[in-house]
């Protein structure tokens, strides 16, 4: 059970621990790291909108290349370089401002975010190469490896752990994300898309938290768990740690999982659709419906043919939208859950029960913004303004998930993350995934298969 007290400290913390006590605290101060997220979201989305709107071109650095020569006359070009500089000084103006007027040390925290900020750039680069990301490797995997890396070779120093501010990163950039989450693109999915979607979603996250439990798997974990493996992995695994306050060892736990089921899936799946002579627009829907993310789905379907691409990105778009609504369910039943005594002697009848005013406290305020930003995206803005700061928003969004991946990895501990709970977490995830793909090779049959509704024609 969480005690008044300790709830208190959990909502009173800002971004820095500076000794500030929460009644000599400014507003600004008492601010939660959560709303600093939303207002940092908020302002990098209205600025694109105002900039785009006005006409003035928002570019983004370039990272992807096939060659030596690509990579030293286009990524290290100085007009490439200063393009990175200018991204990572708006980055560490608006990150130093939230960090210093909730009492933190700014130098210290500029000096270890410039650092993190080159690291997530290699990353950039090391997954930009042709190679690479044509076996679906995304800089996800290298800004994780090199975080865990640094964080268990070396002593991180005072100056740097000013900086390793993983949950403030990756809550800005949920803020930026919803600006993708459109309702638009549900309708485009279509019935069959929808009605897998919400199968899929439902049946695999609940069966994951049930074998979670039965593993003797804590619900924390469980519940990031389920998450991935259902809705669309490191992103859904973000937004879940973000409701309901996650280990960060657990979300970096969780994020090796997804990477490292990846790849064999990529290559296993495509090939059981040609062997097995599934129907290409079935195939496309079930690599949707169990790869983690848009890029992998692309890159699998790619290899059984057109139209498994078009069919598997559209399962995989109906299953995206489900983050927002997850999130925000996951942490009302996070808040209002049974509650555990922290004393055994005390029956559990008689521990605290949340009111309003706890679930309140304890809401991610992140979500707010991250759905807000979907609502003005669905519903308030044209379409044509929407997809034009799209890929400017995108890009943005991607950077603070590269920061907040290397300072991850720099918070988790490699014997930890082997060690943690026996195994039982790893285990959980393989059953789960694997139910997964059965469940949704089902259902893919069934309402792309045309026995509950006409065949699509994605020609």
């Amino acid at each position: 059970m969480m005690s008044n007290q300790n709830t208190a400290a959990d909502n009173t913390a800002a971004l820095t621990d500076a000794g500030i006590t929460p009644d000599k605290k400014t507003f600004l101060q008492s601010l939660t790291e959560d709303w600093w997220a939303v207002i940092l979201g908020a302002v990098i989305i209205a600025a694109v909108l105002y900039l785009t709107g006005s006409g003035s071109a928002i570019t983004m650095p370039s990272y992807k290349w096939a060659s030596g020569d690509e990579l030293t006359d286009k990524i290290l070009s100085p007009q490439n370089l200063v393009l990175i500089i200018e991204t990572g000084a708006v980055f560490l103006v608006l990150a130093s401002l939230a960090v210093g007027l909730s009492g933190g040390h700014v130098g210290k925290f500029a000096i270890g975010f410039t650092l993190i900020y080159l690291l997530a750039n290699l990353s950039f680069i090391i997954a930009g190469n042709k190679s690479i990301s044509y076996y679906g490797l995304e800089y996800v995997v290298f800004a994780l490896l090199i975080g865990i890396l640094l964080g268990n070779l070396i002593k991180l120093p005072s100056w740097l752990k000013e900086a390793v501010r993983s949950e403030f990163y990756i809550k800005t950039g949920l803020v930026i994300l919803g600006t993708t989450i459109l309702s638009a693109d549900l309708i485009k999915a279509g019935l069959p898309g929808i009605i897998q979607a919400v199968i899929v979603v439902s049946a695999v996250w609940f069966f994951s938290l049930w074998l979670s439990r039965k593993l003797k798997v804590d619900d924390e974990f469980g519940i990031i768990l389920a998450s991935a493996v259902s809705i669309c992995g490191v992103s859904a695994a973000i937004v879940a740690a973000g409701a309901i306050n996650g280990d960060k060892r657990k979300l970096s736990y969780v994020t090796t999982l997804v990477l490292i089921m990846a790849i064999p899936m990529m290559v296993i799946l495509p090939w059981a659709i040609k062997y097995f002579h599934i129907p290409e627009v079935i195939g496309g829907a079930w690599l949707g419906g169990t790869l983690d993310t848009t890029a992998t789905v692309t890159a699998a379907s790619d290899l059984v043919g057109p139209i498994a691409v078009k069919a598997g990105v559209i399962a995989k778009f109906s299953q995206n939208v489900f983050i927002g609504v997850a999130a925000f369910f996951i942490a009302i039943w996070w808040a209002y859950r049974k509650p555990k005594s922290s004393d055994e002697h005390i029956p559990v009848a008689k521990a605290e029960r949340p009111g309003l005013k706890i679930v309140w406290e304890r809401f991610p305020k992140f979500v707010l913004g991250f759905v807000a930003a979907s609502m003005v995206f669905s519903f308030i803005l044209s379409p044509a303004t929407a997809k034009s700061v799209a890929p400017t928003l995108n890009g943005l969004r991607t950077v603070w998930f590269a920061i907040a991946f290397i300072s991850i990895g720099m918070e988790a501990r490699f014997s930890s993350l082997v060690k943690l709970q026996g195994g039982r977490p790893a285990f959980t995830f393989v059953i789960a995934q694997i139910f997964n793909i059965f469940w949704t090779l089902l259902w893919s049959y069934i309402l792309f298969g045309g026995y509950l509704f006409p065949v699509p024609d994605f020609k």
